[in-house]
């Protein structure tokens, strides 16, 4: 098989959902859009539910769809992008619970479906999704009469635990909820590592269940390897790969492994990655390209048969830091070519 294997890890993904669980005194929901961070929503969610996660979050009314066909009925999901036009049918035969981002969805949700569960974004300072402070006062007392079932906002700097932001957007949360009483929600993972006063009644981490930062002690969830298609030796003076760009020093074993952009590899991080045979790295050499990369194998006492990209060695933001972008990128762009094997 030249393939690369991506196993998931569903262990460690109810083990990194029960640590951030442990944190808290409070509800722990858990994040499951993107196809589950692109590791298989069904099965990513069907795991988090045997761990003991009874809420669900996902950015649209599809995933949602996805995710119930997945676990059944019971779970309650809610749907981050909220009540759009064509959702209804989909919110009302699937029982998703809408995130009410405007007044606009707030009478689309009541007009269309009254009496169905809801809840309610705010903007506390992030400007991406949820009524402002001023929208949120002219619409409170009208909403609140309707019973949404959760009111939420997001941290937009949660990752950077100094970051004025956080206590600036904790109390404008707190400014625009005084008084509701309804079950409310601030805390990604990053907002649960800020400790108890960002929790509330609801956590809903998201990447550090996948093994991602800011949760240092998460294990890691994705693992890639590659088999190993060739090997040859390389003299000195000669080139690896297209634009010429490294030049042997010396004699080099070159191993040559089939992976590439193609599936989720960012070119990009090429110049500064590295692969792991066993506990040994091993230097990825010239560029990226689509379906193959160059690793050099010169330092190793046998010639291996796959390497190992992602794993126990080096995590999705390992991964993230070569490449200049982040580790949630990483998870979602893993492409359609691997052998997909779940580890129970």
């Amino acid at each position: 098989m030249s393939t690369p294997k991506l196993t998931i890890d569903l262990a460690a993904l109810a083990a990194n959902w029960t640590a951030l669980d442990a944190m808290t005194h409070c509800e722990t929901a858990a994040v499951v859009k993107a196809n589950g961070y692109g590791l298989g929503v069904g099965r990513v969610g069907r795991a988090l539910a045997q761990a003991g996660a009874r809420r669900f979050f996902v950015a649209l009314a599809e995933e949602g769809a996805d995710l119930r066909q997945a676990l059944g009925p019971g779970p309650e999901i809610c749907v981050f992008a909220g009540h759009m036009p064509g959702d209804t049918d989909m919110i009302s035969d699937l029982s998703l619970v809408p995130m009410i981002n405007t007044v606009d969805q707030m009478l689309r949700h009541v007009e269309a479906l009254p009496g169905h569960p809801f809840g309610i974004q705010l903007d506390s300072g992030m400007n991406r999704l949820g009524m402002e402070p001023a929208e949120w006062a002219a619409l409170r007392d009208i909403a609140l009469e309707q019973n949404p079932v959760l009111i939420m906002s997001h941290l937009a700097c949660a990752d950077e635990p100094d970051h004025p932001m956080n206590a600036q957007q904790l109390q404008a949360f707190r400014d625009m909820t005084e008084g509701c009483d309804v079950p409310r929600s601030l805390a990604a993972t990053g907002g649960i590592l800020l400790g108890p006063e960002y929790h509330f009644d609801i956590t809903r981490p998201g990447v550090g269940l996948y093994g991602g930062h800011p949760f240092a002690d998460a294990d890691p969830v994705a693992h890639v390897t590659i088999p190993v298609i060739q090997i040859r030796d390389v003299q000195p003076g000669e080139t690896v790969g297209y634009g010429n760009t490294w030049t042997a020093s010396a004699p080099t074993r070159v191993a040559t492994v089939a992976g590439g952009y193609g599936d989720g590899i960012p070119r990009i991080m090429a110049p500064h990655a590295q692969v792991h045979v066993g506990d040994t790295p091993c230097p990825v050499l010239g560029r990226i390209s689509m379906d193959l990369i160059a690793v050099d194998v010169t330092h190793l006492d046998a010639d291996p048969a796959e390497v190992e990209l992602l794993g126990t060695h080096q995590g999705v933001d390992d991964l993230a830091g070569w490449a200049g972008t982040i580790g949630y990128e990483i998870l979602t762009s893993l492409g359609g070519r691997y052998t997909r094997r779940y580890r129970p």
